[in-house]
């Protein structure tokens, strides 16, 4: 039997398999609203079989978003918009999930096809915040060091927001800690200089991930499973490694996380980043083994046998797609059919079966 398409239960949550969709942006909201695309191509991957989609890193706060072109949920008035997805997503049997993020100093930017770099104040920018006023290349804004109270105010707009999350239809809440957004920011040596309780000692740097995951943890229902998108490593000598990886991780799953999304870089502008199949997938052995939390594993896995493989031998509990899932919304469906395992399809498209 397939272990790929074999079910998994996260404490009252199962996913009716082991293929999630991974948070993708899209750069299509305005004023932070879904819209008909962010409807199309969520439900879209339901419809394809996914056991988990998850939407792309949501703002919990204007300010936090990548471009002005993301999605947000720093308000009510985003809920409604959200239901109208999480409804078909689950009339598909497929689990509706969320990524929650701020993009610290990467922020006020340009969506990927419209231009790149900072987009000044002048031409409908925004001030940006990190732990330090460190900018992340020589085209993007040098941003503001956060106060503490600062710091609080984005630890409540995390919270805030998953429970809005929740309330839109939600099972799943992400907590975006990688790729050079705020968290990550917070976590790396590179770019965290404060010498205050969120800097300096490994401690430090981590309260910030620590306490919104336990805010988080505590505000949304006992039964609905917390994941945590990390970097695993930054790729550059006396950056995040994947050693640190492992205590943080400790500590999320003692603040009540129980699955990590291991992926990696996107801090250093510079890093040299080895692509390749699985590049990543060891991360989310290693955090598997030493730590006994759920892992998922990423990164240019685009064969079923190849994903399969990584949930049979104990690599990770399941894989997350991305860029294939762009390319072929239906994978889940071929892919089943190769490994010779069961699967739902749509009662609209069953004449193709």
């Amino acid at each position: 039997m397939s272990k790929l398409f074999s079910p998994l239960k996260i404490r009252d949550v199962e996913f009716k398999n082991r293929v999630f969709m991974a948070p993708m942006c899209q750069y299509s909201a305005k004023d932070g609203m879904t819209n008909d695309w962010h409807l199309i191509h969520l439900g879209t991957r339901a419809a394809g079989g996914a056991g988990l989609v998850l939407a792309e890193a949501t703002a919990v706060s204007p300010e936090g978003r990548i471009t002005p072109d993301d999605l947000g949920i720093w308000d009510d008035r985003f809920i409604a918009g959200f239901r109208r997805i999480t409804d078909f997503i689950i009339s598909q049997n497929s689990i509706p999930g969320i990524q929650l993020a701020h993009a610290g100093r990467k922020a006020s930017t340009y969506a990927p096809w419209k231009d790149s770099g900072e987009i000044k104040i002048e031409e409908g920018g925004w001030i940006t915040l990190a732990p330090s006023s460190i900018p992340f290349a020589d085209d993007y804004s040098t941003p503001k060091e956060m106060t503490t109270d600062e710091i609080k105010h984005i630890k409540a707009k995390f919270r805030d927001s998953a429970v809005r999350s929740i309330n839109a239809g939600f099972k799943v809440i992400e907590l975006h800690m990688a790729h050079g957004y705020l968290v990550h920011q917070f976590l790396s040596p590179l770019t965290n200089k404060r010498n205050d309780e969120y800097g300096g000692s490994f401690e430090n740097r981590t309260r910030l991930a620590v306490e919104i995951t336990r805010e988080v943890r505590n505000s949304i229902p006992d039964n609905l499973p917390l994941f945590i998108r990390i970097s695993a490593t930054e790729w550059v000598e006396g950056g995040w490694d994947i050693d640190e990886s492992v205590d943080l991780v400790r500590r999320l799953k003692e603040a009540g996380a129980d699955f990590i999304d291991c992926s990696s870089g996107g801090n250093i502008a510079a890093a040299k980043i080895p692509f390749g199949p699985n590049y990543q997938v060891p991360f989310a052995s290693r955090i598997r083994k030493d730590t006994g939390i759920l892992t998922g594993g990423v990164g240019l896995i685009t064969l079923p046998e190849q994903a399969d493989k990584i949930i049979s031998s104990g690599e990770a509990d399941a894989v997350s797609l991305g860029r294939e899932l762009l390319r072929n919304p239906y994978w889940p469906i071929q892919a089943a059919k190769q490994l010779n395992a069961e699967i739902e399809w749509p009662n609209q498209y069953l004449r193709a079966k």
